[in-house]
């Protein structure tokens, strides 16, 4: 105790430099924790919306993943329903979960024919109740940007596509869309609509009650046999997707449709089976449970077991980059901090060279010197930790109210730009803890300095 009084009084001797000190630390930890924060909520976003997407795991036929793109029917799962039920009666994974919800992935041939356009699509049939219920998924209690689908109690013909391909499909005007510009203008086709061929298809889909002011489309599938099917359908509503690429080719549709278009009467197959965990903690002792499933009652199909972050190398990417960034400025930071807190601590041993030649003649050791300086460090880095967190924490409130967007590369829409800091536990406490130990090893070589002096010598420092 006696040893922490001196240091305290030592460090207000010089008042100016101490400050000095205190409030270059201070600058390095508010830097740290608010792009460590600014990092935390991309990544956490990333998850976020990858999660309620995708959900923690997925469920597919073997080669689905790397080869099933441009022939998801070929990859279909049998009796899913059965695999569904299994997992969610499961008595140590049914604690876990969320949601365990089927979906089919196909493409197509979307086409407004009674303006002359068509485009290409990737469709994903879903069940919409469960769909929309793992858009909640929010653990890390984030802004969401989750759209969920307007397809409950609708017919199954409904369907909501991307504002990139409601544009290419020039239903802009139909659906009341803003900032939604057309290409070109509608083509006069005087009543006429598709060809013979695909109407006489589509006739077979279509209600018998006249469609008047509905946004319709046709869009042509390819069957489980290879045989050309269409259904007609209604969009009811354009979702802004984020991701230009992606919001160009979407559409969602419920999944009786999907599978209708796809397999007709046959019986009806998916291509994923999504699970959505209440924490991603969870994944490997969930992979584990189920890897326990296959083993036991559903190999025959020879079923992979993915988790988000293989089913979206993007996510492990940005993780990586963020992560390398947010070493590389910690490490610069750190090595600034350490060789000013040496400098300081360094000028501090000169100046007070005789001081010390003192107290090792009335019979001070040399730990105790040591100890001296080493508790002057510490208290450098406490003091300068409190202060770095509560200027970052008043900094991250102020940013957070601020209003402040940026739109990231590829993306279509503006993100807010968020910090946490005081919700990333981890990140604050390994800050303040790596401050304090660049301060004690910043003191340590001052200290032990200090502590090698020759008494005489010391005494008759001028």
């Amino acid at each position: 105790m006696k040893t922490l009084s001196l240091a305290l009084r030592n460090l207000l001797r010089n008042r100016r430099r101490s400050l000095t000190t205190l409030l270059s630390m201070a600058i390095g930890l508010v830097a740290i924790l608010l792009f460590g924060g600014y990092k935390s909520n991309v990544i956490y976003g990333i998850e976020t919306g990858v999660v309620q997407q995708s959900g923690h795991l997925q469920i597919q036929r073997k080669g689905y993943f790397s080869e099933g793109g441009d022939n998801p029917t070929a990859y279909g799962i049998d009796g899913y329903e059965r695999l569904i039920a299994t997992i969610k009666n499961d008595a140590i994974l049914a604690p876990m979960l969320n949601a365990v919800t089927p979906s089919l992935q196909l493409g197509g041939l979307a086409g407004n024919f009674a303006a002359g356009v068509s485009r290409s699509v990737i469709a994903s049939g879903v069940v919409v109740d469960e769909h929309n219920h793992m858009l909640q998924w929010n653990d890390y209690g984030l802004r969401s940007y989750a759209n969920p689908l307007p397809l409950v109690a609708t017919e199954t013909d409904t369907v909501v596509v991307g504002t990139g391909v409601a544009r290419k499909l020039k239903l802009c005007n139909t659906l009341n869309l803003s900032n939604c510009v057309q290409s070109g203008t509608p083509k006069e086709n005087d009543g006429a609509s598709a060809p013979d061929d695909i109407l006489a298809l589509s006739d077979l889909e279509k209600s018998a009650t006249p469609q008047t002011d509905e946004a319709r489309i046709e869009m042509l599938a390819s069957t489980a046999r290879g045989a050309p099917n269409v259904a007609s359908l209604r969009v009811v509503k354009a979702n802004n997707m984020g991701i230009k690429a992606i919001d160009d080719i979407y559409m969602a549709m419920h999944l009786v449709q999907a599978q209708k278009l796809i397999y007709g009467s046959a019986p009806p197959k998916v291509t994923a089976i999504r699970i959505q965990l209440q924490h991603t903690s969870q994944i490997p002792e969930a992979k584990k449970r189920l890897m326990a499933l296959f083993e036991d009652e559903f190999m025959v199909q020879s079923l992979d077991l993915l988790d988000f972050r293989e089913l979206n190398p993007l996510y492990g990417q940005t993780a990586q980059f963020m992560g390398s960034m947010f070493g590389f400025i910690a490490i610069l930071i750190g090595v600034i901090v350490l060789f000013m807190i040496g400098n300081t601590m360094s000028t501090a041993v000169v100046e007070r060279t005789v001081e010390i030649g003192t107290l090792r003649a009335i019979g001070l050791r040399r730990s105790g010197i040591r100890n001296l300086f080493l508790c002057e460090g510490v208290l450098l880095g406490i003091l300068g930790s409190v202060l770095g967190v509560v200027c970052a924490l008043i900094m991250a409130t102020l940013i957070n109210h601020s209003g402040w967007t940026y739109t990231p590369p590829g993306y279509s829409y503006a993100y807010f730009i968020l910090v946490r800091v005081w919700q990333d536990t981890q990140l604050l406490f390994g800050s303040v803890a790596g401050l304090v130990v660049v301060t004690v090893l910043s003191a340590w070589w001052p200290a032990r300095r200090a502590s090698k002096l020759m008494i005489v010598d010391a005494l008759r420092h001028v």
